[in-house]
């Protein structure tokens, strides 16, 4: 069973950086970030594939966003800078045991494959 608790969340300035953490206690095939704001349908930010390392992130973030983990710390983070007012949302740590590549990594991942979740962090970019 696995359990998420993610912190680093706070309000910064356009411009600004953050990094977000997400201890686990097993670790999954995928672990990723996903987002919602008011309004929007949550999203997938960034997620990794665990077992080769291999990465996807959302179009809205690339170049600004970056995502890794310490295994030997049972650790994912979410590196954020040049934040944007348009970042401004509840950020969620999310796992999928057994999630393959192709749904994990190789496209834009749906929340709906991953069963275990953190109470989520919120980020306001001003």
């Amino acid at each position: 069973h696995v359990q998420l608790v993610e912190s680093g969340g706070g309000s910064v300035q356009a411009g600004g950086s953050l990094t977000l953490s997400c201890q686990y206690s097993v670790v999954s095939n995928c672990m990723g970030w996903f987002r919602q704001s008011p309004g929007k349908e949550r999203e997938g930010v960034a997620t990794i594939y665990t077992r080769s390392g291999g990465t996807y992130y959302a179009d809205s973030v690339k170049g600004r966003f970056t995502i890794s983990q310490d295994t030997a710390k049972n650790t994912l983070y979410l590196q954020m800078n040049s934040l944007k007012p348009e970042d401004t949302a509840m950020y969620y740590c999310a796992a999928a045991p057994l999630l393959p590549l192709t749904y994990c990594s190789g496209r834009s991942p749906w929340s709906g494959d991953f069963g275990y979740w953190g109470q989520g962090t919120q980020v306001t970019v001003s």
